[in-house]
């Protein structure tokens, strides 16, 4: 995990907690919100230090909140160089089994289930275990999808998750199924096989831009004591980082921590 430095609220690197008051809402994570919660196949798909795992651990807590059940996964976890069909499915299940509390001798499930793929001892396990023992909605993340790239069968992978989708027709359960896949990659770069992708069912695409000022109120709490004008210092600092978290969260932080330059931070940030 990336290492990450706290300064009057402010954290570099790392994803935010769901208490941290530094988070900035922004129109992503109503719109993740509300996609999950209509039951859309969400993704969420842009370059590092954009504040997607962020976006995630609140989203969640905002849905457990409302009595969802939700699961993260770090898909790089599982995706290690020369991993076995089996050793990925059964890791991805096992993970669903601590992290639910299932009621599954996991061990003699799995392997008495030998007689058929892993990919499909997997589809087993949602029908028969998941979706019978926990009966309120299920919302699965997905980060790091983009690791499925190390996989020579990534796209039996998403072929599962279309799946889910496409038997929301004749099972009912699966309505409780939902998926969110979050990385650094394109819908073409980890689909080698069109027809397995799960990007053409009804699905939401989550765009994610940088900080904007009237959404970044919160950044300016570092500023109050050292500066007689925290929005103006907070508009030429997102002027000189374009709103990139990452790099926005970096200088709030030091220049609150340098309250000599505060006031004068017009002048030494303003792009020349």
């Amino acid at each position: 995990m990336t290492n990450s430095k706290q300064s009057n609220g402010y954290q570099v690197g790392g994803s935010l907690g769901e208490s941290a008051s530094s988070h900035v809402l922004r129109q992503a994570d109503s719109q993740l919100y509300e996609g999950l919660k209509t039951g859309k196949f969400c993704y969420l798909l842009n370059c590092r230090q954009m504040g997607k795992s962020s976006l995630r651990v609140h989203t969640m807590a905002r849905l457990k909140k409302e009595g969802v059940a939700c699961v993260a996964f770090e898909m790089r976890e599982l995706c290690l160089h020369e991993v076995t069909e089996d050793e990925f499915y059964g890791g991805f299940v096992s993970y669903l089994v601590s992290e639910f509390n299932l009621d599954i001798e996991l061990e003699s499930w799995w392997y008495g289930q030998n007689l058929i793929h892993p990919g499909q001892r997997l589809t087993k396990f949602i029908e028969e275990i998941l979706l019978e023992q926990i009966t309120q909605s299920i919302i699965i993340f997905v980060d790091e999808i983009d690791s499925v790239l190390n996989l020579s069968f990534q796209d039996d992978f998403f072929a599962f998750i279309r799946s889910c989708y496409n038997k929301r027709a004749d099972k009912l359960k699966y309505n409780r199924l939902t998926f969110a896949l979050l990385g650094v990659a394109t819908p073409a770069d980890l689909i080698a096989d069109s027809s397995h992708t799960p990007f053409n069912i009804e699905s939401e695409a989550i765009e994610l831009t940088g900080f904007q000022l009237d959404e970044a109120t919160p950044l300016e709490k570092g500023f109050i004591g050292i500066t007689s004008n925290p929005r103006a210092v907070l508009h030429e600092i997102l002027l000189w980082t374009g709103g990139q978290p990452f790099l926005t969260q970096w200088v709030c932080q030091l220049v609150s921590s340098l309250s000599h330059i505060a006031e004068g931070v017009e002048l030494v940030l303003r792009p020349q």
